[in-house]
């Protein structure tokens, strides 16, 4: 029996001692961040149970041009621009007989849209973001289940002539979730409207160009990116991948921010601030895990495995070659815009993005994610970027 509780007692020990060598081990392979380059940019905001990144993201790249412009700090609503967006393309929507996708996401380029088109205003000209339905933060659970099919029903009519007076009733909509935009309001002592505030903001809208990198279009020319939400069809300059993220680097030694849209459904993007693109290959084998074994765990033991081998874990190294392949498989996805600022390195000297999230201040790092280079690289679907932001030599093969 005393010999028993010997062996009962030493294995105790030894799997204390593994978990606190575990514990160890993720605790030196943290990354420790040192700040290389920052930008400025506005306060972090959170966008809730809403599809509005792209809103917040781009009014967040616009706020960093007028920083950098005037060093004004101006806080732009999000609630204007989905207003007005989303009566766009319902209107859409309902000229195509519902064979276009009408739903709460967007791109950067809806943003520069509004801005141009219809103006814009400060947060406090508008009802604040979900208080019309008693949310302290923005809530479009109830609001685009009572509008989509709205827009639906009209779309898909049987009848041969449909009255304008289904915009009344998804304007009625719109005020009712996101409060009425003002026809005019005050703002520091003046009185504006949203197209005057806008051309108050001192921004050129003519500066702005958006860039991807595919193979299925030829280089150097522009085209749309196919993906639903691009459903304005702007056009984007399509750039080697090596030249595109050149231009994330440029812009940022010099200044500007970046309104990024991308994929953030991989492993590598965690909740707690980070995105890796993790070479899973390599992982398994540094963790003991085989192919057939790591297929059975579960995603926290996963995250459990990345997470042990922190600034340590291996990346693969983005080609054109994979891009092209993970959107033609639909692997490399449009669900997420967020704003690079800043380059930062950690405690090994790798260089990893500051990227501005949406999400008020959470994870590790207040609402600032750290993406490495090569996460970018992979999982960049486009960007907008001030074209004075562009090495002189892109810029001269793009003509601009």
């Amino acid at each position: 029996m005393k010999k028993l509780m010997t062996m009962v007692l030493m294995a105790v020990l030894a799997t204390g001692a593994y978990a606190q060598e575990k514990k160890d081990s993720v605790k030196s392979n943290k990354p420790v961040f040192t700040t290389i380059k920052e930008n400025k940019i506005t306060s972090i905001k959170d966008q809730n149970r809403s599809g509005t990144c792209w809103a917040y993201s781009t009014l967040s790249f616009f706020e960093s041009e007028i920083l950098k412009k005037s060093g004004k700090t101006y806080d732009l609503s999000e609630m204007f621009v989905a207003s007005k967006d989303y009566m766009d393309r319902a209107i859409l929507t309902v000229r195509m007989h519902g064979d276009s996708q009408f739903s709460q996401g967007g791109s950067a380029y809806d943003v520069y849209y509004v801005l141009k088109n219809y103006g814009i205003c400060p947060e406090d000209a508008m009802a604040a973001p979900g208080s019309m339905t008693g949310d302290s933060l923005a809530n479009f659970n109830e609001f685009f289940s009572v509008m989509e099919p709205y827009v639906d029903a009209v779309a898909r009519n049987k009848a041969k002539k449909i009255s304008p007076q289904w915009k009344v009733g998804l304007q009625g909509i719109l005020d009712a979730y996101l409060g009425k935009c003002p026809e005019s309001f005050k703002y520091e002592g003046k009185t504006y409207t949203p197209k005057t505030f806008a051309e108050s903001l001192g921004l050129n809208m003519d500066d702005y160009v958006t860039i991807t990198s595919y193979t299925h279009h030829p280089f150097w020319t522009q085209f749309a990116v196919e993906v639903q939400d691009n459903w304005r069809w702007p056009l984007s300059w399509n750039i080697p991948m090596d030249d595109m993220m050149r231009i994330i680097d440029n812009a940022i030694e010099n200044g500007y921010t970046v309104a990024w849209g991308g994929d953030v459904s991989e492993e590598g993007f965690t909740r707690k601030g980070l995105g890796i693109a993790y070479d899973t290959k390599k992982v398994q084998s540094l963790t003991g895990s085989d192919a057939a074994r790591w297929l059975r765990l579960t995603p926290a033991k996963k995250s459990e495995k990345f997470d042990s081998l922190g600034v340590n874990a291996p990346e693969i190294v983005p080609t054109q070659e994979m891009r092209q392949e993970r959107f033609d498989n639909w692997e490399l996805t449009d669900d997420h815009g967020m704003l690079i600022y800043g380059v930062a390195k950690d405690q090994n000297g790798k260089e990893y993005y500051m990227v501005k999230n949406s999400w008020g201040e959470y994870g590790d790092y207040k609402g600032t994610w750290y993406m490495t280079k090569a996460f970018i690289a992979a999982n960049t679907m486009d960007f907008m970027v001030n074209k004075n932001a562009i090495p002189k030599d892109i810029r001269k093969k793009m003509g601009i």
